[in-house]
């Protein structure tokens, strides 16, 4: 059931955003929310991890395959955007 709600409010979001695609403010508005939302989701998942003692006592274990995951996540994200934008976005006349 969580799911069909998840994707119902990420479709009527694209319906909303589509009716104010031209409406500049709005646009800026929303990618401001966005920022701080994502600051606000980071801070309680900070606070979940500091008061879970399992993660506490393991942290160190945790840590160095959260690291290279980490690491392989960020380094993965740039090679596929590089290639994304290389042969969807990239105009002839850009060097």
């Amino acid at each position: 059931m969580t799911s069909y709600i998840v994707i119902a409010l990420f479709a009527v979001g694209i319906g909303i955003g589509w009716l104010m695609r031209d409406k500049e403010k709005a646009r800026k508005g929303v990618d401001s929310a966005v920022t701080w939302s994502v600051y606000l989701l980071l801070f309680l998942l900070g606070i979940s991890v500091g008061i879970n003692d399992e993660i506490i006592n393991n942290f160190s274990r945790i840590g160095y395959k959260a690291f290279w995951l980490t690491f392989g996540a960020v380094v993965g994200s740039v090679l596929l955007a590089k290639v994304v934008y290389q042969f969807f976005f990239k105009t002839g006349n850009e060097e």
